[in-house]
């Protein structure tokens, strides 16, 4: 018998202590063809979802599948993310959480699909729903950032000192 990987176990975790916290969380997701979610809010084959309850429903977080319902632009769809291809999740207000490595089997998929509308404001009833995390403020993608954070010996402290004022940060945990 294979064992199950600590991943899903580790975003339950993280997505509970956002919402203990009162804090809003949200997946960065690496997007391929087993990935179901609006094409035309993908950006580098990455999107990032606020998962929180007030931006969702009936959220299922499984072993192998992330799977809710959301508003993007006001029309509701199903969403399903393989738990593989998570890259991190974070707290949109201060950006603690914690990144992953993704080792995608799923292909490469386009910035959009057939029937892409243009991309406008994501806001809705449902909340915002964003095409970029926070965290990564100067890289392009949350997979660079999480690189870039690897190489330093951990969070550095931010510039100003002051909390949740500063650049969040991403942890890789193998």
């Amino acid at each position: 018998m294979q064992e199950i990987s600590t991943k899903p176990y580790l975003l339950r975790a993280l997505y509970e202590w956002c919402t203990d916290n009162g804090y809003t969380p949200h997946i960065a997701v690496r997007v391929d063809n087993q990935t179901r979610v609006p094409r035309q809010f993908v950006r580098d084959n990455e999107i990032v979802l606020n998962i929180s309850f007030e931006a969702t429903s009936q959220l299922q977080m499984g072993n192998e599948w992330i799977e809710f319902s959301a508003r993007f632009s006001g029309k509701s769809h199903k969403i399903e993310v393989p738990i593989a291809n998570i890259l991190a999740i974070y707290a949109r207000e201060n950006g603690q959480g914690m990144a992953f490595p993704v080792e995608s089997a799923g292909g490469e998929a386009r910035d959009s699909g057939a029937d892409a509308e243009p991309a406008d404001e994501t806001e809705s009833p449902a909340g915002p729903v964003s095409v970029a995390p926070r965290a990564v403020e100067t890289s392009p993608s949350a997979a660079d950032a999480a690189k870039a954070e690897s190489a330093t010996d951990g969070p550095q402290p931010d510039d100003d000192g002051s909390k949740g004022g500063g650049r969040a940060r991403l942890k890789i945990v193998k």
